[in-house]
């Protein structure tokens, strides 16, 4: 599940080119050994350590493991990469690729704290160059890192509220706002085997950076609405919804509609969630996106801090 999108305004239209077959194959060779070196490492620790701090992954169903790893104030410990292939409005693209660990961590026997950075492994960007031709920039992204505090034991009710950062890491002007941004984020819904009905919101506003780079003032609305069927197997919904409140009205709304197929499998000891997504933009900014077509790889692994901080 992705939790936290990429919030960089895209280029404008008239810049770029069609989707890369060459990134897409690089992006899923990357999926594939990533699976691979967490499988091996999972091999080296017992099973009683993956999962909840109640109970191993190992002794969930592929059911319960695909309501978990969907779950936004779950207590399994997550590996995920997002690549994402985004046409924009002109017919051009975009590509990039994200890193999404999820770490919770138990407080004491009430709270959990959980933490989600989003690392821009990179962001391949189309832009003009001095002759009025097509070049690429390819570099990382500004980070993302959201902290939550949860209850335990309240479903079907789920509930978290925190704070959220977005740090100036970007390689290239690109890539990235240069802003230092920081602002709340709160969330919840209901749970059960069967479905989850919930939403995730964040609001960032600037707080320090390049001076010469615009003040930023921006929300991240996350649906998170899904169907769980029997095996592992999940659909939902996909998207994030963005606004830019900086931006004139006409332009500050970028509203995906799409659809998430999900399914559990295992490699070697390792449980991990494939999942496949197609988002189609209905509102967007002048130059924005069209369509994202998205692949979601996320191990569970095991947990590095299995007892409450505080007791």
């Amino acid at each position: 599940m992705s939790v936290l999108v990429h919030v960089n305004p895209l280029p404008a239209a008239g810049i770029g080119d069609l989707v890369s077959k060459n990134i897409c194959t690089k992006a899923l060779v990357l999926l594939a050994v990533f699976a691979c070196a967490t499988s091996a490492s999972a091999q080296s620790v017992p099973n009683e350590s993956i999962g909840t701090p109640e109970g191993s992954s190992s002794t969930l169903s592929a059911s319960e493991l695909a309501k978990e790893i969907t779950n936004p104030v779950t207590s399994l410990w997550q590996l995920q990469l997002q690549s994402n292939n985004v046409e924009l409005e002109s017919g051009e693209s975009l590509n990039a690729l994200y890193f999404q660990p999820v770490l919770p961590v138990s407080l004491n026997d009430r709270m959990n704290l959980i933490t989600r950075p989003v690392i821009n492994l990179y962001e391949r960007v189309p832009r003009l160059s001095a002759t009025g031709g097509i070049e690429h920039t390819t570099a990382f992204g500004d980070m993302i890192v959201a902290q939550v505090l949860s209850p335990v034991g309240k479903e079907p009710w789920i509930f978290g509220a925190g704070v959220t950062w977005i740090l100036p890491t970007a390689g290239s002007d690109l890539t990235g706002q240069g802003k230092w941004q920081l602002g709340p984020a709160i969330g919840g819904g209901y749970i059960t085997n069967k479905f989850m009905i919930a939403a995730l919101l964040q609001q960032w506003s600037s707080i320090g950076g390049d001076e010469d780079r615009p003040d930023t003032s921006q929300m991240n609305l996350l649906p998170l609405i899904y169907r769980y069927f029997g095996k592992g197997w999940s659909v939902g919904y996909s998207g994030s919804i963005l606004a830019d409140f900086k931006a004139p009205h006409d332009e500050a709304w970028t509203v995906p509609i799409g659809v998430s197929v999900g399914k559990i499998v295992m490699v070697g000891k390792l449980p991990m969630q494939v999942q496949f997504a197609y988002q189609h933009f209905a509102e967007r900014p002048t130059g924005g996106p069209k369509w994202n077509v998205q692949l979601q790889v996320t191990p569970v692994i095991p947990r590095l801090i299995n007892k409450p901080l505080f007791q």
